[in-house]
């Protein structure tokens, strides 16, 4: 398998913090990658590392089948990225703030156009920034982003402050850009349910260590269903349901039956009221992914 990006035993100290520690990310090209874990976790710093703006304490980093340690230049043209906040000049319009980037970058005027039609601010184009909401300047830093026609789009935490109307343009953004450009994009992200309605694979990391990376169907699996019901006599129902080999968990008054099949339900059940209990609710219990992913950073912090 060829990955557009890749870390091997990355790393990062601060003195004799360990900020990032031995992360192997790799990403598939044409992906949304969901960079997720909690404040303070690592993503910022890999990112900046990833962009060359900060040097790795060891481990090493290849872009486009290229090491950024020799190729840093040549790989960093064909990367566009929003680190943090957007920074604009907010006494200049929408298309003097990508001016500015576009003689730096020197690519056609015609580019300026084009990225802001992509990003929806082409209404805009000529109203200062300093009256832009939040999630304009968002969009605008996104635009700046996609100037030099970017492989690799990097984007450190592009929702974070929006209002809910301003989360779903930018994922909406992102997902066009994906989809439509063929762009392959890193996201980070505090938010599970960001990432959740995004990516196509999640890497998570915890202290800074990568402690899951595979696609976000798989995490989905940890979110397996489990049918919980209310009884008048908890410890009879367990117990009559243990003798039929009916495995169950005991949490605040309710059974809770592991993911099981309708006829196997349909039996316990059978089984519960035939015994003289009595029943007064059944539910189907699906694990949110912020359950899961609170579930694997305890479980790293216990190892």
């Amino acid at each position: 398998m060829e990955y557009i990006l890749e870390t091997k035993e990355l790393t990062k100290r601060f003195g004799k913090e360990e900020a990032v520690s031995k992360l192997d990310m790799k990403i598939k090209k044409g992906e949304i990658y969901g960079f997720l874990g909690p404040n303070g976790a690592g993503k910022t710093t890999t990112i900046r590392i990833l962009l060359g703006l900060m040097k790795p304490t060891s481990g090493s980093i290849r872009i486009f089948q290229e090491n950024l340690d020799t190729e840093r230049i040549s790989i960093l043209k064909r990367v566009g990225s929003l680190v943090e906040n957007p920074s604009y000049y907010p006494h200049l319009t929408a298309y003097e703030n990508l001016e500015a980037s576009r003689k730096i970058l020197e690519v056609p005027k015609a580019r300026i156009q084009e990225v802001l039609n992509i990003v929806g601010l082409s209404d805009v184009t000529n109203k200062k920034v300093k009256g832009f909401s939040l999630g304009m300047k968002q969009r605008l830093g996104i635009a700046n982003s996609l100037m030099n026609n970017p492989e690799l789009l990097i984007l450190d935490e592009p929702t974070n402050g929006l209002d809910p109307s301003g989360i779903i343009e930018i994922r909406n953004l992102i997902n066009r850009l994906a989809n439509e450009a063929g762009i392959t994009i890193l996201i980070s992200s505090h938010l599970l349910s960001e990432v959740d309605q995004l990516a196509t694979t999640v890497g998570i990391i915890n202290k800074g260590k990568l402690i899951f990376q595979d696609s976000i169907d798989v995490m989905r699996r940890y979110a397996q269903q489990s049918i919980s019901i209310k009884v008048n006599d908890s410890e009879k129902a367990r117990n009559m349901l243990f003798s039929n080999g009916i495995k169950t968990n005991y949490e605040n008054g309710r059974i809770l039956l592991p993911e099981l099949a309708d006829m196997e339900i349909a039996e316990a059940i059978r089984i519960l009221v035939e015994s003289g209990v009595s029943i007064y609710r059944v539910e189907e219990e699906k694990r949110s992914l912020e359950e899961i992913f609170l579930q694997m950073t305890r479980e790293e912090e216990d190892d």
